[in-house]
């Protein structure tokens, strides 16, 4: 556990064994897990199914070779939540209470779009099947609606200079309530709860990545990753003291507490003292009235950071895609324009050019 007690979050490391596998990787990649889905979870949709989990099933959008027993499908085949506008549509048809069958035709009624969207973004398959029972579907007509479970991508937080047989992760285990039911995600929970050591190999892939710290070892590092976007960054810094890197390595860091939530503070405050890491800002959002952000140390250091930039070094961003990134992307643009007395649109071009030297690089999720 990477939290200490107090946290509001649960971000778990993990390390990987690739003895046997063949699998290689450079810091930068992610690796891909193939997960299960809770035993308590397939058992709750076979029960309201009515059926054993025995009943051989082809849901359509998988192009199984041969039908396999619902049981397995469930388990490992299909993703039991994201329910779709079409699975009201077939509990609208089949459904024989008044009741139920009103309320699945006004959610399906045109100025119900909103509405609609809301009602299944609470809820996963086996809710529609516990508020809607007298909808009765087959095994074969349930999973018809179901789309593939996917593996998920982790970046990986290690460096194979340092740690060539394994794989280290750094992973926010997800559980929340929706709809008054315990929800998990389904990979951070199956890593957490269900993978144990020496049971049965967690099948997995690396995923090879544009991401990765510069091949000349001279250039400077800029690195924001809040979170668990602060996984690759630890990649970085073991690769390039392991290789003898001499560029300068600037690390932006943010999380709720500095008391609870400083994922790997050891190993940074190490990297500090040693002189391999140069600068360390941190954002500890909650632990001020007023709440700072990664993207508001960028800005506070604006002449610094441009300086780094001029001078050749990269700017690197990994975390969340829907604010996060695209907030450090703002204030990276704004500092430009500004240390460089620019325009927008000149602020704009550099950027570009940036990303054309392959020196802005983002692996946002």
């Amino acid at each position: 556990m990477l939290n200490k007690p107090g946290s509001a979050k649960e971000t778990r490391h993990f390390a990987v064994s690739l003895a046997g596998s063949g699998l290689h990787y450079k810091a930068g990649d992610s690796l891909g897990v193939f997960a299960t889905n809770r035993p308590d979870d397939v058992a709750g949709i076979i029960q309201r199914l009515g059926a054993t989990g025995d009943e051989l099933v082809s849901p359509q959008g998988l192009k199984l070779p041969a039908p396999l027993p619902l049981r397995e499908v469930l388990f490992s085949k299909v993703a039991l939540a994201g329910p779709t506008r079409k699975m009201v549509e077939t509990l609208a048809a089949k459904a024989t209470v008044a009741e139920e069958k009103a309320k699945l035709t006004g959610l399906l009624a045109p100025e119900s779009k909103d509405l609609l969207m809301a009602f299944l973004d609470d809820r996963e398959f086996i809710d529609l099947l516990a508020e809607f029972p007298s909808a009765k579907l087959t095994p074969q007509e349930f999973v018809d609606h179901q789309r593939r479970l996917m593996p998920r991508l982790y970046s990986i937080a290690s460096s194979p200079r340092v740690h060539p047989s394994e794989i280290h992760l750094t992973v926010a285990v997800v559980r929340y309530e929706t709809n008054g039911r315990h929800r998990a995600g389904v990979c951070s929970t199956f890593l957490a709860d269900r993978a144990h050591v020496g049971s049965t190999p967690t099948p997995v892939f690396v995923s090879h990545s544009h991401f990765g710290p510069p091949e000349d070892g001279a250039k400077d590092c800029i690195m924001v990753g809040p979170g668990t976007g602060i996984a690759p960054f630890r990649a970085f810094l073991q690769d390039r003291v392991a290789s003898g890197a001499t560029g300068r390595n600037w690390v932006f860091f943010g999380d709720q507490k500095h008391a609870t939530d400083f994922l790997y503070e050891e190993e940074w405050q190490a990297y500090l003292a040693k002189g391999q890491l140069t600068r360390l800002d941190t954002a500890f959002s909650r632990d001020q009235l007023a709440k700072v952000y990664v993207q508001d140390r960028m800005r506070e250091n604006a002449a610094e950071l441009w300086q780094w930039l001029q001078g050749g070094g990269y700017f690197f961003v990994c975390g969340d895609a829907k604010r996060m990134a695209k907030d450090v992307d703002l204030a990276l643009h704004d500092i430009i324009a500004a240390q460089g007395s620019m325009t927008p649109a000149a602020a704009v071009d550099y950027v570009k050019q940036l990303k054309k030297d392959k020196r802005y690089q983002r692996d946002v999720y």
